[in-house]
């Protein structure tokens, strides 16, 4: 959702990730396949998760201010990245990267039980920086180690979807901006626009933006496939009952390769 109330700060310069294609170029269209599992009727309201382990809130600085966006751990081969939306990390055209954020995986009620986790370096597409593409609202941020683990080795890790399709039944966990616990919700994404993912669940305030769509959800492990994060179509959507996502495609590969390369241990 878009970012109400969050002051973005400025001055860093992290790395930018290279274009992958060309402006204008256009992306493959993707695939749709049918939910594994049945859905509910009409629209379904998110409810409070107790378990949120690899799912974080974003603040500034620390935890003494407002978590403004919702991010999540993702696998890579150092276990020190996460995936959020682009808008989350960086103010898009005219803008710069926000600066001196830090994750907190399963943060509740002023609470950081696994420790709250300073961010490096962070990395979205050029056509979001130059812009504001919302077809490429995805970014990734490395995060440093604390007490000297990885976050991922510590709480775990989701992996990554590419070309999922449109049409998935996912799990959505995420941080209102006016709550200090997490919420989730389950439903089927579908086709939006082009490159663009649509799910439909109420109560995603802002500060959900970077919310994981978690697809083959293991109830176990609480880990499933990022194949979306709340943001894209107006930064996630106007409405709170609506969210979208950009579509996961060979852009998004090539922007967690980025990632990955600079994840490597200073």
């Amino acid at each position: 959702m878009l970012l109400a109330g969050c002051t973005t700060a400025h001055g860093k310069t992290p790395q930018v990730a290279a274009e992958t294609r060309t402006a204008g170029t256009p992306h493959p269209s993707p695939t749709t396949s049918a939910p594994p599992t049945p859905l509910p009727k009409g629209t379904p309201t998110a409810k409070t998760f107790p378990e949120g382990r690899h799912v974080g809130a974003i603040f500034s600085h620390d935890t003494s201010g407002t978590h403004f966006c919702t991010g999540s751990t993702v696998d890579s081969p150092n276990h020190n990245l996460i995936i959020t939306a682009a808008h989350c990390l960086h103010g898009g055209k005219g803008s710069d990267y926000t600066s001196d954020l830090v994750f907190v995986p399963g943060y509740h009620d002023g609470k950081a039980p696994y420790g709250v986790w300073k961010i490096r370096t962070l990395l979205v597409d050029t056509r979001w920086a130059h812009d504001s593409d919302e077809d490429l609202d995805v970014g990734f941020a490395v995060v440093a180690p604390l007490n000297g683990q990885n976050v991922g080795d510590v709480v775990g890790v989701n992996t990554l979807g590419i070309d999922s399709g449109f049409r998935n039944v996912v799990r959505v966990t995420g941080y209102p901006m006016r709550s200090d616990k997490p919420i989730t919700c389950v439903n089927a994404t579908s086709k939006e626009d082009t490159y663009q993912l649509r799910f439909a669940c109420d109560g995603y305030l802002p500060g959900t933006s970077g919310s994981p769509f978690l697809a083959d959800y293991d109830t176990n492990t609480h880990t499933g496939k990022v194949v979306g994060v709340i943001g894209g179509r107006d930064e996630g959507g106007d409405e709170d009952d609506v969210s979208y996502s950009s579509y996961f495609d060979d852009d998004v590969k090539h922007l967690y390769d980025e990632a990955v390369r600079e994840s490597a241990p200073q």
